[in-house]
Parts: structure tokens; C-alpha cells; sequence
């Protein structure tokens, strides 16, 4: 017995009663067990990872679309916003266009109103200096027979102007 006293002899004895000891136990089905759980848990945080990956992507997609859609609305109200404009502002040069036309003639009435009224003044300082003028030559110079004469033609000759 002298492989007893050998040092090998008592390292293979160790060495396969360990053996024996962890499958005894169990200890490749509890390792085989562990990496599987381990394995199924990365491969669950996976998917997960792959599903919000998905996720992320549709709604980056629909915020790209809504922000399309925005930047579209945005542009058709300053396309309205800029007509309505140009309306508002041709409405309010024809309204400006239509008040000085309106302006202009009331003016220009005023002005033929005044030009009548002036007229009408000079016809009667006219006729008034006319009358006073025939008055002094008359009551100076002439004759009472001339008088006559001249009142009447001048009576005749106003009534014809004033026809």
C-alpha cells in the first residue's frame, strides 16, 4: 500500500469525492439552471429593449408627421393671413379712393355754390353802383323828359338781363 502514502493518490481521492459531492448535489443542474435563468433574463431584457426600440421609432414618426402637418397649417394661415391682407388693403384704398371722390365733389359744389353767390354779389354792387351813377347824372344834367327816357330804357333794359 504504497500508492497510500503517494501524494497523487490522495489528490484523485479528493478530486473525485468532490466530484461526487457536486453531483450529489446537483450543482451542473443548479448551474445549468442559473445560466438558463440568466440567459432567459438577457433574453427578456432584449425584447424589451426591442420593443421600446420599436416604440421610440413610432413615435418619433408620428411627431415628425405631426411637425409636418404643423409647419403645413402654419404656412396655409400665412397664405390667408397674407391675402387677407392684400383684401383688407385694396378694400381700404377703394373706401379712401370712394372719400375723396366724395370730398372732391362736395368741394367742387361748394365752390360753384360760391362762385354763384360771388357772381351774384358783383351783378348787384354792379347794378347798385349803376344806379347810383345814373342817379347823380341824372339829378345833375339832364332834363325831366331825359329822366324819364333814361329810368324807362334802364327798367327795360334790367328786366331783359334779369329774363
Amino acid at each position: 500500500m504504497d500508492f497510500i502514502s503517494e501524494a497523487e493518490f490522495w489528490v484523485a481521492i479528493a478530486f473525485f469525492g468532490f466530484v461526487a459531492v457536486v453531483v450529489y448535489f446537483r450543482a451542473p443542474a443548479m448551474i445549468a439552471k442559473a445560466l438558463d435563468e440568466r440567459a432567459a433574463r438577457i433574453r427578456d431584457e432584449l425584447d424589451e429593449a426591442q420593443r421600446l426600440r420599436e416604440e421610440a421609432q413610432a413615435l418619433l414618426a408620428e411627431y415628425q408627421r405631426k411637425r409636418r402637418d404643423a409647419e403645413s397649417e402654419a404656412e396655409e394661415i400665412i397664405t390667408l393671413a397674407r391675402h387677407e391682407a392684400e383684401r383688407y388693403a385694396a378694400e381700404t384704398r377703394a373706401a379712401l379712393q370712394e372719400t375723396v371722390e366724395r370730398r372732391l365733389q362736395a368741394t367742387e359744389a361748394k365752390i360753384k355754390l360760391a362762385e354763384a353767390q360771388a357772381l351774384d354779389e358783383v351783378r348787384a354792387a354792379t347794378a347798385n353802383a349803376a344806379i347810383r351813377a345814373a342817379e347823380t347824372v341824372i339829378s345833375k344834367g339832364l332834363s325831366t323828359k331825359m329822366r324819364a327816357d333814361l329810368i324807362a330804357s334802364g327798367i327795360k333794359e334790367i328786366k331783359g338781363k334779369l329774363n
